[in-house]
């Protein structure tokens, strides 16, 4: 088991650098061939699209994703997806239906990856644990956000350089060869086996084995796991607030690109410094209390921006204290799910939190920049980080008065927020 999760975090180390690094790519590559700035950004337009709707296309493909061999398929066709922008390149055939396809491929493919993967590492540390190991799955599931957190840092610079030296369209190739290869390396990744909390009967609100379970249903059944699935996908909606209203007050205050810079550099670098101490403590960590108080503080960030602009070295210092929250609330809630659920109902409650925070996300952009021009960026920032502090403190007190009632309910309860070591 230890080396499937250990081949687990490998691949996701290396495809989100791949991911990444082609960020930087597929918009050059886009403009060179078109001659439009409107299709750089269909790729990853069209790509958003299946993540918000997985939840009803994908209900009857995420119980067969439980081990390597399927993730390889969906990896190989997210390579595929990829290799379409390079191949219509060769014949000069980029444009705007290709790139659309392109986009519609790998966002079926990521929208199917992302939960599936983290159900797997989960399903993998039950095993690893039930055969005596001593890492669960919350701690491995905090070791693949390490990974994912690390990529942010170091591959878009590399994404630049690799433009510079290789060319735009090298860079695409050598990305749907590098998921190629990702794909591959699933085949050595084993299946998820039956738990023993699934041979005996499975977790509460868990429907009849064969038939599709309802993420709505499983977060009905799982107070806590769907209070932290909301304060995430008001997080991700709200995200707009700091990535557009920091750009733009960046040019409104003559210093177009240096307020997002330097807000992304603060942000970003006490992401993974904070992503590196994760790991150590997660099993010890109160799982309520960590959602909470970190989203509270993400929040009260937003909050704080607009009394520091514009000095650079404020908004750094400001937005990293949002980035050492952020870990501890995402880590939290991968922990609660993996604890609280299993089998299917893991898989639909991974999806909801992927459908709500990442697809949240991309909602908030699409209409942020709308608000941002109506309200002005200070009133976003400031609107978006107290929306956020209500729904942690909303969706806390809704946790807390749906919680079964009695003294062994209570115990239960309580149990849930602390592990112990």
């Amino acid at each position: 088991m230890r080396r499937g999760l250990l081949l687990l975090t490998v691949i996701t180390f290396v495809t989100w650098v791949g991911t990444r690094m082609t960020t930087v790519a597929l918009p050059l590559v886009a403009l060179e061939e078109t001659g439009q700035a409107w299709t750089t950004g269909l790729v990853g337009g069209m790509a958003g699209l299946p993540l918000l709707t997985v939840g009803w296309w994908g209900k009857g493909l995420r119980d067969r994703l439980t081990g390597g061999r399927a993730l390889a398929v969906v990896m190989g066709v997210n390579a595929a997806g990829l290799a379409i922008v390079p191949v219509a390149s060769l014949t000069g055939q980029v444009g705007a239906v290709a790139l659309c396809v392109s986009g519609l491929v790998t966002g079926v493919a990521g929208a199917l990856l992302g939960p599936a993967e983290r159900s797997l590492v989960s399903d993998l540390a039950d095993e690893h644990v039930a055969r005596g190991g001593s890492t669960g799955p919350a701690k491995w599931l905090a070791w693949q956000d390490l990974a994912h957190r690390v990529s942010m840092i170091f591959a878009p610079p590399a994404g630049a350089w690799a433009v510079t030296v290789l060319g735009a369209g090298s860079l695409l190739w050598c990305q749907t060869a590098v998921v190629a290869l990702a794909a591959i390396a699933f085949l050595g990744v084993p299946a998820g086996g039956t738990t023993h909390h699934e041979d005996l009967g499975g977790a509460q609100g868990e429907v009849t084995p064969g038939r599709p379970v309802s993420a709505l249903a499983v977060l009905r059944s799982h107070p806590q796991v769907a209070a932290g699935v909301l304060m995430a996908g008001v997080g991700g909606v709200c995200w707009f607030g700091f990535s557009l209203g920091l750009a733009v007050l960046g040019v409104e205050y003559g210093m177009p690109g240096a307020l997002i810079a330097a807000g992304m550099s603060g942000y970003g670098a006490a992401s993974v410094a904070a992503s590196l101490l994760v790991p150590m403590v997660i099993d010890r960590l109160p799982r309520m209390t960590a959602m909470l108080s970190s989203w509270i503080v993400l929040g009260a960030v937003f909050v704080a921006l607009p009394l520091v602009v514009p000095s650079l070295a404020g908004i750094a210092v400001v937005a990293a204290v949002g980035g050492a929250a952020m870990p501890w609330c995402l880590a939290a809630l991968n922990a609660l799910i993996s604890e609280q659920t299993h089998g299917p109902e893991r898989r639909a409650a991974f999806t909801a939190q992927t459908v709500l925070h990442s697809g949240g996300a991309s909602l908030g952009l699409l209409v942020g920049g709308a608000l941002i021009g109506w309200a002005g960026s200070e009133a976003v920032l400031l609107a978006t980080g107290l929306l956020q502090i209500a729904a942690a403190i909303g969706g806390a007190v809704w946790a807390w008065k749906t919680r079964p009632l009695g003294v062994s309910a209570a115990i239960a309860w309580w149990l849930a927020d602390s592990r112990r070591p």
